[in-house]
């Protein structure tokens, strides 16, 4: 099985839409999935994600599934060098959330007291429950760390989301913290990530990431990546500093 995670084009917050360069990354995106043979699509909730998914759906002559847990994860926390001001976990500054190894972790990232607080891991289960009940519909029930292949396929399934809840996904699936995805990895808006099972022993399979943010569709068209998903390069180089 091979799972794309699509995050929408460049965004309008405000209106919870796309920019005039949101829909144009939309309309490129479109050429590189409609042609490609996809079992079935599925699409957040907002605005925005819907919106970069409507030129895809169009080309394809196909429809896709709304889900509401596929929308952003909003759920926000008390950053440790902001008093009395909350954001979204990938927006803490790297030496305030590396300096708990805990978020590092799988299987301790949840202890974290500002997360504990906020009820991020209980949000994160909600939403990781969902996903694996529709993996189950499609031949893949979780065991543990392993999924059990009930119905071993090679399908395709499409999901237009969001940059948050696109890593905290691959982070399931890979059994990693979702804080390592949140703030080491950049999917600029309307990059793929390509999943795909792998069954080295019969009866179970693990997931590997064989692209992750990849924005060739915009890079074949000339077009240069929007500068969502990632702060300055050099302190002051760009408008994203914290």
């Amino acid at each position: 099985m091979k799972l794309l995670i699509i995050r929408h084009g460049d965004p309008d917050y405000e209106h919870d839409s796309l920019t005039e360069t949101g829909r144009r990354e939309a309309e490129l995106l479109s050429k590189r999935i409609a042609p490609m043979t996809i079992r079935d699509y599925y699409v957040s909730p907002l605005g925005r994600a819907k919106a970069t998914a409507e030129p895809t759906l169009k080309l394809a002559g196909r429809t896709a599934t709304e889900l509401d847990w596929l929308r952003e994860f909003s759920i926000r926390v008390h950053r440790p060098d902001l008093e009395g001001l909350s954001y979204v976990p990938w927006d803490w500054l790297p030496q305030d959330w590396l300096s708990d190894t805990r978020l590092l972790t799988y299987d301790h990232w949840m202890e974290n007291e500002v997360m504990r607080e906020a009820g991020v891991g209980e949000a994160y289960e909600r939403v990781t429950e969902s996903f694996d009940a529709l993996l189950a519909s499609y031949g893949y029930e979780r065991d543990g760390l392993l999924y059990r292949v009930r119905e071993a396929n090679e399908d395709t399934l499409a999901f237009f989301c969001h940059l948050g809840l696109g890593c905290l996904l691959m982070s399931h699936l890979m059994n990693c913290s979702p804080m390592v995805l949140w703030q080491g990895t950049c999917m600029a808006p309307s990059s793929v990530s390509l999943i795909h099972t792998e069954e080295r022993r019969p009866g179970f399979a693990a997931f590997r990431a064989a692209t992750i943010g990849d924005v060739s569709h915009l890079y074949a068209a000339g077009a240069a990546p929007s500068f969502a998903a990632r702060f300055c390069e050099t302190y002051g180089n760009g408008d994203r500093i914290d």
